[in-house]
């Protein structure tokens, strides 16, 4: 899968490596890894034809930096590169200004070549990890994080990005325990806490959850992020009651915040409570209009309401976002065959069917679809294939109960 990280995530990463390497990296003496303050003087190299005139392009990027100014700083630093193609101080910072610009991709390659002008520099290889991180590449990004998380063992910014990795490359475990040390760096960071917790519902460690959620109502009681994924642990484990106080406490707590009122319209749905459901449905695709769960089963709850105009535009809006689900698909189809349109029906059933030949409910629905096309024979074989889908998936469960 692919962790959704959030905007204010990234931008405190963006800040971090711009912390970490500051408006220019010495090229002659120092750490690899200090920074320059604000005004100093950057040394080019006395060897290189023009060094006053590269000197002067970094200290003009160095200063469009400070400002936020980056395109200036880019320009500046493609004209000192362009007299020194080696310069570690302009391929760096320029790679950080396009990873600020959201240009990770075109920043990875300028700090490679940075690499190869100094191998092994936890400077640039940070850079590189994190721009890595920025563009969605996170096996990449890990091979970095992993050394530098033993070089740096209580860096709290590697050992977030490291959990954060292992989390997108779905290595709960192990993220896990990159996101528990970043929190002992850190125990107020609310963001590292949530993905802590993340990572423990995933991995179905509910004792371990329950944990987490203790120290985020610790630092923030009213925590949307914290009530909703506890409502989650709570749901997976069957405990309903439990779950809908989690979520009604996420939802106080911010009731803008995506997935609150379709976790708790989909709690009351499951026990029957349809107008409560219908009400908190409504509300989240009020916010996000666009969310294909939320319209799926708004329309369930019209259609079994014997409302099948207003049904079918919620199944036609969630197979808009996708296509392929094929719960929307199987009721618009029933949708359709309530409205006497039974072509339509057959067709959006089919197409259910292409996706899932095992989708017996709607082998059988588009048997009686066919049945009012006066297609006979064609829907007594899709009923009988319902059937046996059923049969077959009996027996096959007997088998393997027999074989435990």
């Amino acid at each position: 899968m692919r962790v959704q990280i959030r905007v204010q995530r990234m931008a405190r990463i963006y800040a971090l490596s711009l912390l970490m390497a500051g408006c220019a990296i010495a090229q002659t003496g120092g750490s690899s890894n200090a920074a320059v303050p604000k005004g100093a003087e950057v040394q080019p190299r006395a060897d290189l034809p023009h060094a006053d005139l590269l000197h002067a392009d970094l200290q003009r990027a160095a200063e469009a930096m400070h400002k936020g100014e980056l395109a200036s700083a880019a320009e500046a630093l493609r004209q000192a590169l362009a007299i020194d193609p080696h310069s570690l101080v302009a391929l760096n910072n320029l790679g950080i200004v396009l990873s600020r610009e959201g240009k990770p991709a075109e920043a990875i390659p300028l700090y490679e070549e940075a690499l190869k002008v100094r191998p092994n520099d936890a400077a640039t290889e940070r850079n590189l990890a994190i721009a890595y991180f920025k563009a969605q590449r996170y096996a990449p990004a890990w091979h970095l994080l992993g050394p530098l998380a033993t070089q740096f063992p209580t860096d709290f910014q590697i050992l977030d990005l490291s959990g954060l990795s292992l989390f997108a490359l779905d290595r709960y475990a192990e993220a896990a325990a990159y996101l528990e040390r970043a929190n002992q760096a850190q125990p107020a960071d609310l963001e590292t806490l949530d993905m802590l917790g993340k990572a423990y519902l995933r991995m179905k460690d509910y004792k371990a959850l329950t944990g987490v959620f203790a120290r985020i109502m610790q630092v923030n009681p009213n925590s949307a992020s914290a009530h909703f994924m506890m409502a989650n642990a709570d749901d997976e484990m069957s405990q309903r009651p439990e779950a809908i106080k989690e979520y009604q406490a996420a939802e106080a707590a911010d009731p803008n915040f995506m997935g609150v009122h379709s976790g708790l319209g989909f709690e009351y749905w499951r026990q029957g409570d349809d107008d409560l459901a219908e009400k908190e449905f409504r509300a989240e695709l009020q916010r996000f209009p666009s969310d294909p769960v939320a319209h799926c089963i708004l329309g369930q709850i019209l259609l079994a309401k014997s409302e099948p105009e207003a049904a079918e535009p919620h199944f036609r809006a969630a197979l808009a976002v996708n296509p392929r689900y094929t719960e929307a698909l199987f009721f618009l189809g029933k949708a359709e065959l309530a409205l006497k349109h039974p072509q339509a029906a057959a067709d959006a059933l089919r197409k259910a069917i292409q996706i899932d030949p095992n989708y017996f409910q709607a082998h059988y629905v588009l048997g009686t679809a066919l049945r009012q096309l006066g297609q006979t024979a064609e829907a007594t074989k899709e009923q009988q294939l319902s059937v046996d889908i059923q049969e077959k998936a009996r027996i096959e469960e007997i088998k393997r109960n027999e074989s435990r």
